[in-house]
């Protein structure tokens, strides 16, 4: 009988260190942090979703606790890295704090960590969305994190740091995990599929790298509906379509018609985007990104970039930018998406076209300081 499928997300979870990918400031910290025996009780993951905090967790638990441990660079095949992998280990208890959120089951967990490790050297508990604790169950959870017995470690992931109370934030070491840059994506992405003999094109794994927003599981899902949508060859026009994505070409003509203040061009457009049901705050976004590219370089080159087409200032780029984030909340809430989506472009362009008053004051003076001290004009 055929095993039960996998989907791409959990076949291809990291299982080592050198598996979590765009982290590596995490990844060095932990490895050090065992070589040197100087492994802390309690740890807190913070990060987006997708981005590798339980992952990197278990990761954790299994360097900590398998044959011979505590030890980085572990056998993936070792006993207990297996069953800690398949979450049959009796001493690495995963909690999901979303739904085990009462004081209760702190309680019940509180009662439970005097018990020594079954099998391995250490007790591990990963409590995954931490924040959704209450305070109750915070504060139930103190003393035993402050003066946690020997053998037990307490890893927390959160996606919402801010609600989590300052005095466990305090009693914990903090890392915190960055989205996954869009390139290191598609770098995975590549691999996953030579493995799964998956045939795509570099512009549809960019395309999902941008769906995805940093977001490594995020990415291997829709890699995994497209190969569903598409079988064994994938192409940018399917993901396109299937997301309702603006291929990369037109996203940059929609950028170089803002900066050129062409109004024809970004209504044709539009237009087009919304006949073929393409999603127009995701173009928004995408938008917003090709001109903050632009910024960027107008900074990094003293004050002007013409990476759009048109040269702009600094102060240009950045009303543009900020223009388009205004109108954002009406493109994503409002009753007309593509009407809201026309007035933001267009507002943003007049915007970028306008003149700070600070700007004009300080050229004027200018103007004045060379001016003769007696106001008198030069004679001709």
């Amino acid at each position: 009988m055929s095993s039960a499928y996998q989907v791409i997300a959990r076949k291809w979870r990291p299982q080592t260190f050198d598996d979590v990918v765009g982290q590596d400031h995490v990844v060095r910290t932990l490895k050090n942090a065992i070589a040197r025996n100087r492994i802390a009780h309690a740890y807190l993951f913070v990060g987006p979703r997708g981005t590798g905090k339980t992952s990197t967790a278990r990761i954790f638990a299994k360097a900590l606790n398998v044959t011979g441990g505590p030890k980085a660079d572990f056998d993936v095949n070792d006993p207990i890295a297996q069953s800690i992998a398949d979450g049959s280990c009796l001493d690495v208890i995963e909690i999901d704090g979303a739904s085990n959120n009462g004081i209760e089951q702190v309680r019940e967990l509180r009662d439970t960590v005097r018990y020594a490790p079954a099998q391995g050297k250490f007790k591990v508990y990963i409590i995954d969305e931490v924040h959704m604790l209450s305070n109750q169950a915070f504060n139930a959870l103190l003393k035993t994190l402050e003066e946690p017995p020997a053998h037990v470690k307490f890893i927390f992931a959160t996606t919402d740091v801010q609600k989590v109370l300052p005095t466990i934030i305090s009693r914990c070491q903090r890392f915190d995990l960055k989205p996954i840059p869009s390139e290191l994506i598609v770098q995975r992405l590549k691999k996953i599929a030579a493995a799964e003999k998956i045939k795509v094109s570099d512009a549809a794994l960019a395309s999902i790298a941008r769906m995805a927003d940093g977001g490594m599981r995020d990415a291997q899902s829709i890699f995994d509906q497209m190969i569903s949508f598409c079988g064994t060859e994938v192409g940018e026009a399917d993901v396109l379509d299937v997301y309702g994505l603006v291929a990369a070409d037109k996203i940059a003509a929609l950028a170089a018609a803002l900066a050129a203040g062409d109004h024809r061009k970004l209504v044709e457009i539009v237009d087009d985007c919304d006949e073929n049901g393409r999603d127009l705050y995701r173009l928004l976004v995408d938008v917003q990104g090709h001109v903050r590219d632009a910024l960027l370089d107008s900074i990094a080159k003293g004050g002007h970039s013409s990476r759009l087409g048109t040269p702009m200032t600094t102060e240009q780029l950045t009303r543009l930018l900020d223009g388009l984030r205004e109108g954002e909340a009406g493109v994503k809430h409002g009753l007309s998406e593509k009407i809201n989506f026309e007035v933001a472009l267009l507002k943003a362009v007049e915007a970028s076209r306008a003149r700070a008053i600070d700007s004009l004051i300080k050229e004027i003076a200018t103007m004045a300081d060379s001016l003769p001290a007696d106001g008198s004009k030069k004679n001709d």
